[in-house]
Order: C-alpha cells, then structure tokens, then sequence
C-alpha cells in the first residue's frame, strides 16, 4: 500500500506538465487513486535554459534529460515523464524507459496565415524550425525557401508566428493537440512526405530499474505496442547517431502482426537523403531498427554522418 506521494519529475513547459497531468490521470484512473496519491515536480532542464543557439552545437538531446535523471538516481523523483524524441539512445545505469502511453498522431504541422501548405509558400518564404530534421526537409523539398533557427517552446513559436517574424513554422500535430492547440493547424503533413522523428507523438516514462513497487504501478498504464514501435525507432536511431547532429527521421508501424519500419538521412541542406524501408516480426523490433540503420549507414558511405 502507497503511504506517500509518487513524485513525478517533468520539465516546466506546458506541453511538459500536459503530458504528466495525462500520466497522472492515467495512474489515478488505472488504480482508483487520488490525485493526492501523486506529487508534480518540476525540474529546470539545461536544454530549457539554452534558447539562442541550436542544441545540437551545446550537447544535443541529452540537455532536455539530464537533471531529471539525476533527480531519479538521487531518489528525489521516483518516475521521471518524458517526451520520447527527446531521449537520448543511451541512458544512464540503473535506469530504463519501463512504460509508454498510447501514442499520438506522429505527423507534423504546417501552421501557416499565407499558405495551406508547404508547396503553396511563396517563393523566399521565410520558415521557422529548430529541429535538423525539419529544416532538411523543408529545404529538400523547397530549395528556395529560407529557413531559420526558432527556438523556445511551443507558445513562443506561435507568439513569433503571430507577429510575422515567419511566414510558417512545423510543429508536431501531437503536442498541439495535447495542448487543444489543434485549430492552429493549417495542414498535417503525410508521414510519407515527411518522415517523423523518431518516437514523435509518443511519451514514455523513466524510472529507476530496480523499483518494483513503481514498476508495478507503471504496468497499469503501459501500452506494449508503443514499445514495440519505440524499441525499432531507437534501435535505429542508436546505429546512426545517438545524438540530434543529423537529419534523421525513423517510423515503425504495426499491421498484421508486422512492423513495417521505413528510415531517412539526409544533409542538413537537403541535397542528399537516403531512404530505408524495412518489414519483420513484431518479436523482434531492435533487430529490426538496427538492421535498417546498418543499411542506411551502408548505402551513405563513412563521411555522411560525420560531415
């Protein structure tokens, strides 16, 4: 029996505290307890602090999880909330991603007041994006659009959006809608014009690997087919580049018992993409991810992921 409050560790972002309320109310209802059962703590994260440079030049992924961990290793936290493409491929000892919610819509948005979608922007057009990914993407697609880096969280985007800093800027349909922040979307673009980054739309769920109790009260609400999918994503992603230094995107699907796996790098200018596409059991997914990553690193050659 559960005397005291499971502490939940989380960023202080409003997508970030949207998506452990939904983790709380899924604990609360899984196991008919009060929301006085849980405790939200709020960690400032470097990659929160960090808002005038990319974060693949300071130290990539890791800056969004790395006080949080040290939160749970410290037991000052016993689950730590988090968004799957967030995660860096390696964690540290003694911790694992023990559950995963229901995965979200994966795709991205286009948000946009002078075009419906990427293709209708006017020529010069100016798009704002941290992510690698999207930026590559975006100039693959439209060489002659200008894009640029535009961090800060999800309201500051639309905020920058508003007052005509851009004309356009991607987001992940999942976090608006997360948010009831769907109405601002213009468009979704279809997963097999953009390919999403990996674990996109899912949240997953850290915690200490040796903590039965939680590890029991987490199986209530875990969601094996997010797993399954999420062990090929980061099985890839862990071949080619743990980190968020290349444009990557990864995607596994689940249909008849069969994970189709399709995989993406490109320059970050866009000028080179390599594409992937995979199928095998779903009792395998790491095999899976690894493999398609060895076939991409291979058709690449050594210098792309380093350039």
């Amino acid at each position: 029996m559960q005397t005291t409050p499971l502490r939940i560790g989380t960023r202080g972002s409003a997508l970030a505290l949207a998506q452990a309320h939904e983790t709380r109310a899924r604990l609360m209802a899984a196991h008919a307890l009060p929301e006085d059962a849980f405790e939200i703590v709020v960690i400032k994260t470097t990659g929160d602090q960090i808002q005038d440079r990319p974060l693949s030049e300071v130290g990539g992924k890791g800056l969004f999880t790395k006080e949080i961990e040290e939160a749970l290793l410290d037991k000052s936290i016993d689950i730590a909330v988090h968004s799957s493409k967030d995660m860096p491929t390696v964690l540290p000892d003694g911790l694992a991603l023990t559950a995963f919610l229901p995965r979200e819509d994966v795709r991205d948005a286009f948000i946009s007041r002078k075009a419906k979608n990427l293709m209708e922007l006017p020529q010069g057009a100016v798009v704002g994006s941290s992510s690698l990914r999207r930026q590559a993407m975006i100039k693959r697609l439209r060489p002659d659009i200008d894009v640029v880096m535009y961090r800060g969280n999800l309201q500051t985007r639309l905020r920058k959006l508003e007052e005509g800093q851009v004309d356009a800027t991607l987001l992940a349909v999942a976090g608006l809608k997360r948010l009831g922040l769907d109405d601002v979307i213009t468009s979704c673009i279809e997963v097999e014009a953009f390919l999403p980054a990996v674990g996109q739309g899912a949240i997953c769920i850290e915690s200490r690997a040796d903590d039965e109790a939680t590890l029991m009260l987490l199986s209530g609400i875990h969601d094996p087919e997010t797993r399954v999918r999420l062990e090929a994503e980061r099985a890839f992603l862990a071949v080619l580049d743990g980190s968020c230094r290349t444009p990557i995107g990864g995607l596994a699907e689940i249909s008849e018992g069969k994970i189709r796996f399709r995989g993406t790098i490109l320059k970050p200018d866009g000028s080179e993409v390599h594409d992937v596409e995979r199928e095998g059991p779903v009792s395998d997914p790491s095999g899976l991810g690894r493999e398609a990553g060895e076939a991409l690193k291979a058709m690449a050659g050594p210098g792309f992921l380093s350039s």
